[in-house]
């Protein structure tokens, strides 16, 4: 379970870096970050935010320091999803549902975080 765990944690962080950001497959996500910090540093705030997002889920892949690779993590979507909300709550599908997704997808993080390898 931990495995599997570990692997769709790094999935998702690697698909919205590469595929959402960096590729720029959901456009919604560089309009959020244009809203946040403005127009004219959109475009390398996405790509760099897209890098991060990259590093985080090989970072998770590694397997390497999980706790603070999940402390990291929480940061980062909690960060995310309170600016999301303040700042561009209409450009998201649905605030509600993503604090729900992503407090499921926390809870995976230090579930894989904290559980002991057998």
């Amino acid at each position: 379970m931990l495995l599997f765990a570990q692997v769709i944690i790094g999935s998702v962080w690697i698909f919205h870096g590469l595929y959402s950001k960096l590729l720029r497959g959901i456009p919604r996500h560089r309009a959020i970050v244009a809203r946040v910090i403005g127009e004219r540093h959109a475009d390398l705030a996405t790509k760099a935010i897209g890098v991060g997002e990259i590093v985080l889920g090989l970072w998770v892949f590694s397997g390497w320091q999980r706790v603070p690779c999940a402390a990291v993590q929480t940061l980062a979507l909690v960060s995310m999803n309170v600016l999301e909300i303040v700042l561009a709550a209409d450009l998201l599908i649905s605030a509600a549902g993503m604090v729900l997704l992503n407090a499921g997808f926390i809870t995976m993080i230090w579930y894989w975080a904290t559980s002991v390898r057998r």
